[in-house]
């Protein structure tokens, strides 16, 4: 990914600072996190003209950014207030996980990380009853070896 322009970081940074305080989120503790997701959703800007989340793989970064579901703030932060880049978390750099399915990936990995601010946030939670983890990447099960011969 290329250095994204010095507009695109300042676009990026005035969005993200207004959608924490709307979200009742932090950024993360470790300034690197915060400064590289930023950048690379200014590098998207520049390239995509949409800020897609840039820690994830596209095939078609040009198909996913038309679909909407990964531009910043995605889907998984609309609905149930969890940021997969932590770019948007609790004070303690914590996810928030306690509005994800069960099953998802999220909650597997860190627990149920409650919401500090539930009354913030969540402009799409309705939603949630109606769409099965949007926009989650599906890992397939580690394939088990057959017998050996």
């Amino acid at each position: 990914m290329s250095e994204p322009r010095p507009e695109s970081v300042e676009k990026i940074w005035k969005f993200v600072r207004g959608f924490a305080e709307k979200s009742g989120t932090t950024f993360h503790p470790n300034p690197a996190v915060t400064e590289a997701v930023v950048k690379g959703l200014a590098a998207h800007v520049d390239e995509l003209g949409r800020p897609l989340c840039p820690c994830n793989f596209y095939q078609d970064k040009q198909a996913e950014a038309k679909l909407r579901r990964w531009i910043c703030a995605c889907d998984e932060m609309q609905i149930y207030k969890y940021c997969h880049c932590l770019l948007f978390v609790r004070e303690d750099g914590m996810p928030i996980t306690e509005y994800l399915p069960e099953d998802h990936e999220g909650r597997q990995v860190y627990g149920l990380i409650t919401d500090p601010t539930p009354d913030k946030g969540r402009a799409l939670r309705h939603r949630a009853h109606t769409q099965s983890e949007p926009g989650r990447v599906q890992v397939p099960a580690a394939i088990e070896p057959g017998p050996t011969p």
